[in-house]
């Protein structure tokens, strides 16, 4: 059986190719995509400013926030049956080897793959994937596929807020930096937990719209003093939680200002290649709990049992700004680069 798939062989050198592909074996499910965003992390190995996609070893297929169908199952799946909606894990763990033995999280695996990063992992840009049963999850019939879609950038937001530690209830209040989509997922999940909600942010569409998503309060970084205007909000002794979702040098530096004493930071944005000058002796002095995390341990289920709980009270369509069909993917990604101030999330699309 053949298929359209798109491979990354390099910075701006994204091609789609009609390929082979393989068997199922037993433990293997075949999806045929239905829909896949396209998230900062693909934009940025497309613009060759991050090393997580691996073209350096090989051309690899895009795209780790993907929804689809199973139309075929391997001789050994129990869990999932042909005709299920379904969306998988990003960071795949082997299971095997010292390190998952251990229990450490999947990004520690000696043997880890990563859904759209490598060319040892099937991707979302394409017409089928092919996944193991055991980072396949089923979604419930009465979502759309779009929706679906979400499940990866909001589990990366949940984990961020209570996996790594953070955990807010009513009585913190909780600065989140940034509001992309995995700011806005962050957003929203420590808002259902009760807390004050502060999100940052210098564009002024995304603070506007976080005020849909969970947010109580927005600040312009870029106007004034950060640390005193968080001060106000917080009378004045500062957040007691703060997740960092931008990624952004200054965005990461300026954590340690505004975060109080005794903060619970959890740090989500994605900086791996870079040093980022930061002012550390802050984490001594404000006794500050740092936690951190590449990908998410079993949290796939939560996370749909999560947003099926919200779905109903976010407009979670909404945050689909612009739609293109696969065959178009040029013209999603030129969106997608090219215009960040408006392309909330580009979504692929996939005919029937």
């Amino acid at each position: 059986m053949k298929a359209n798939i798109a491979f990354m062989y390099g910075p701006h050198d994204l091609r789609i190719e009609n390929v082979e592909l393989p068997e199922l074996r037993p433990d293997q499910i075949l999806i045929k995509l239905k829909a896949c965003g396209i998230c900062g992390s693909d934009v940025e190995c497309f613009e060759g400013e991050s090393a997580e996609g691996r073209y350096d070893i090989a051309p690899y297929t895009p795209g780790h926030e993907w929804a689809g169908q199973a139309v075929a199952v391997g001789s050994e799946v129990t869990s999932i049956k042909v005709g299920n909606k379904v969306v998988g894990d990003c960071v795949l763990a082997c299971g095997k080897c010292a390190n998952c033995k251990e229990g450490k999280m999947p990004s520690a695996c000696l043997n880890m793959r990563e859904i759209g990063f490598r060319p040892d992992s099937p991707g979302g840009f394409g017409e089928y994937m092919i996944l193991e049963e055991q980072y396949t999850h089923v979604i419930p019939d009465d979502w759309d596929y779009e929706l679906g879609a979400w499940v990866e950038t909001f589990n990366v937001g949940y984990w961020g807020v209570w996996g790594n530690g953070c955990a807010p209830d009513a009585s913190d209040e909780v600065a989140i930096i940034g509001g992309g989509p995995i700011g806005l997922s962050a957003a929203m999940v420590a808002k259902t937990a009760g807390a004050k909600v502060i999100l940052i942010d210098p564009l002024e569409a995304r603070r506007e719209n976080a005020l849909n998503y969970g947010a109580d309060y927005v600040v312009d970084p870029t106007v004034g003093n950060l640390e005193e205007e968080i001060n106000k909000l917080t009378d004045g002794r500062g957040p007691s939680v703060v997740i960092e979702c931008s990624g952004n040098d200054k965005g990461i530096a300026s954590l340690f200002d505004i975060a109080g004493h005794d903060c619970r930071v959890g740090l989500v944005g994605h900086s791996i290649g870079r040093k980022v000058p930061v002012e550390l002796g802050k984490v001594i002095w404000k006794t500050l709990h740092i936690a951190g995390s590449g990908g998410t341990k079993t949290w796939f289920p939560k996370t749909i049992r999560f947003m099926s709980q919200i779905k109903d009270k976010y407009d979670f369509a909404a945050l689909n700004t612009h739609h293109y069909d696969f065959k178009d993917l040029d013209k999603a990604m030129d969106m997608a680069v090219h215009h960040k101030d408006i392309a909330r999330k580009v979504m692929l699309t996939f005919e029937d």
